[in-house]
This record gives structure tokens, C-alpha cells and sequence, in this order.
């Protein structure tokens, strides 16, 4: 069993259930998170060279808290944000 940090959206907006296998084992399976609520707090111009870790670390207190910024600006993965001049910023909850 995988640990989370506890701001995880895994933690936070998922389900733990177990599951046979395609060998008859039963393991444990983790749901895809729902989306949290997030309120839009401002937009953020981005500029060269900045991170997502970094801007998620200013704004939401909490660096590993990039995939809010994700969710928020509606892509599956971080690096799609890459080419983003302006991002979405959610409230810390």
C-alpha cells in the first residue's frame, strides 16, 4: 500500500477498494480522484523559466500542490502547462 501526503488529491477526493486480479489475488485499488472545489482566486502571468512547483509553493503554500494549479486550468498532466502564459490561480481550501 502506497502512502500519500496528506494534502494529496488521493488522500483527499479518492476511494480505497479492493480487486481480484487476472491471477485470482485480491489487492488494492485506488479510484481516480474526483476534482476538489476550487474557487478562482486571480491569474498569473507567467514568465520564463518559472516552475510549477515554485508558483504552487507562492500561492498555495504547499509545493506538491502543483496539481491544484493542473486541475484548476483544466489539463490531466503538469507539463501541458508548460506553453501557458497565463494560469488560473484556485484559493487555498
Amino acid at each position: 500500500m502506497a502512502i500519500f501526503d496528506p494534502k494529496s488529491r488521493y488522500v483527499l477526493n479518492a476511494e480505497l477498494y479492493e480487486v481480484q486480479d487476472s491471477r485470482g489475488r485480491t489487492v488494492m485499488a485506488l479510484s481516480v480522484p474526483t476534482p476538489p472545489t476550487q474557487v478562482l482566486l486571480g491569474e498569473h502571468l507567467r514568465r520564463e523559466g518559472q516552475r510549477l512547483d515554485h508558483l504552487a509553493n507562492y500561492y498555495l503554500q504547499d509545493p506538491n500542490g502543483y496539481w491544484r494549479l493542473a486541475e484548476f486550468n483544466d489539463v490531466m498532466l503538469p507539463d501541458a502547462l508548460a506553453e501557458v502564459n497565463t494560469l488560473r490561480i484556485p484559493t487555498v481550501l
